[in-house]
């Protein structure tokens, strides 16, 4: 049948998942029967005993497949040793299922170890991210030096070792300067957090203490809607409409506009970052005790003057942390910039020309096929790197205001 995959690989897996709903209404049934029907006999629940029977049938069937296809063994050969490791899995949990079998103890312990399984396969592939930057980071650090990547201000990486003879490696090293990218990436993100702290903020706070309930309840979800949009919607957008918008504005005034002005994508930008600044808090604001509050009305204060002197002020530590947690989302944005910025690096402060970003140039310089022993390709690797620890100091001071100048309330 056209519906049924043809993978071999996947068509075990999907048998695997199939064994192991019978094996869960087997051993389900198994003990009920034991019981004769009466739930109270029971140690621990049936579902539990249907769990405890699924795992051993199931797990040990699906570890050795998957080992085996890591080390390249035979599909069929590794096939044949699953199935008799679920037929013996099966038959060994059949047998030891008891009225008073402590299966939930079992299911438990395995449930824990599954979720340590996916911290650590969160921890290590993390590591194995951050090492791999810095190993291609290193490589490309032998070839351009470290100061005038950090310092540099030109970035030409097209025109990187063109040419020949002996200074020519040293003189086309210089095309890597980075600041021409920091100084864009920075001017997106300001202009983005020029319109998303105050319309994000103002929004949370209207929310928390003066929208109605009945408002409420449909303005959160929707807001929280908003933020899962894909960022590519808003790179149509900020492309299509707003910086042609933009541009012609511009021109009907007498300005000079670019098509990919960094005033287009910092708008959209901010647009895009609203509902998060927003949300965060909103809940933010509502972890404030209802009993500050009522302390401050208590003895004669407006809500205007208890959200001012009592809400914000002891909001201020987490409010802060949201404001730079979605810096460090803009920073880190990919998709508006690559839609809507430039691809020439332009060292400027004026928001109506042109500029490009971090991300722009990541992908740019990683795009199509490409050589990875070359200072061209390599250079992509230690913006990540530099963009990986802007973002993650910036998350680790966030983090030391909430911890500095948070406050505890009964």
């Amino acid at each position: 049948m056209a519906f049924f995959p043809t993978n071999l690989t996947t068509q075990i897996l999907l048998a695997l998942c199939a064994v192991g709903l019978v094996a869960w209404f087997v051993g389900r049934n198994r003990v009920l029967k034991l019981a004769n029907g009466d739930r109270s006999q029971l140690h621990s629940g049936p579902a539990y005993s249907g769990s405890y029977l699924s795992i051993l049938s199931v797990v040990p069937a699906f570890f050795i497949y998957m080992f085996g296809l890591f080390f390249g063994i035979n599909k069929w050969v590794l096939c044949a040793v699953a199935l008799v490791a679920l037929l013996v899995g099966f038959i060994y949990g059949y047998s030891q299922l008891a009225a008073q079998k402590r299966t939930r103890q079992f299911v438990e312990r395995a449930l824990v170890w599954a979720l340590i399984l996916c911290s650590a396969v969160a921890i290590l592939t993390t590591i194995g991210i951050v090492l791999s930057l810095i190993f291609e980071s290193f490589r490309f650090f032998q070839k351009v030096s470290f100061f005038d990547f950090l310092f540099g201000l030109h970035w030409s990486p097209q025109s990187a070792f063109e040419g020949a003879g002996a200074e020519s490696q040293a003189a086309n090293s210089k095309v890597f300067g980075a600041v021409p990218l920091f100084a864009g990436t920075l001017l997106i993100t300001f202009i983005a957090m020029l319109v998303a702290a105050p319309i994000g903020l103002m929004a949370a706070i209207y929310l928390s203490d003066y929208a109605h309930s009945s408002f409420r309840s449909i303005a959160k979800p929707v807001l929280e809607i908003l933020a899962g949009v894909p960022t590519v919607v808003y790179g149509f957008f900020a492309a299509i409409v707003i910086a042609p918008a933009i541009r012609s504005f511009g021109e009907s005034v007498g300005l000079s506009v670019t098509s990919e002005s960094a005033l287009a994508t910092g708008l959209v930008m901010g647009v895009m970052i609203i509902p998060f600044i927003s949300s965060l808090s909103d809940d933010i604001i509502n972890a404030v005790p209802q009993s500050l509050r009522d302390g401050s009305y208590g003895i004669g204060a407006t809500k205007s003057e208890t959200l001012k002197k009592v809400v914000l002020p002891a909001a201020l530590p987490g409010l802060a942390s949201a404001m730079l947690l979605a810096i460090s989302r803009a920073v880190g944005e990919t998709m508006i910039v690559v839609m809507a910025a430039s691809l020439t690096a332009n060292l400027t402060a004026n928001p109506l020309e042109s500029v490009t970003t971090v991300t722009v140039q990541i992908v740019g310089l990683l795009t199509g096929d490409q050589e990875f022993d070359s200072a061209k390709t390599l250079a992509a690797f230690a913006l990540g790197l530099t963009l990986f620890c802007v973002t993650l100091v910036m998350n680790i001071f966030a983090l030391q205001i909430v911890k500095k100048y948070r406050e505890q309330y009964d």
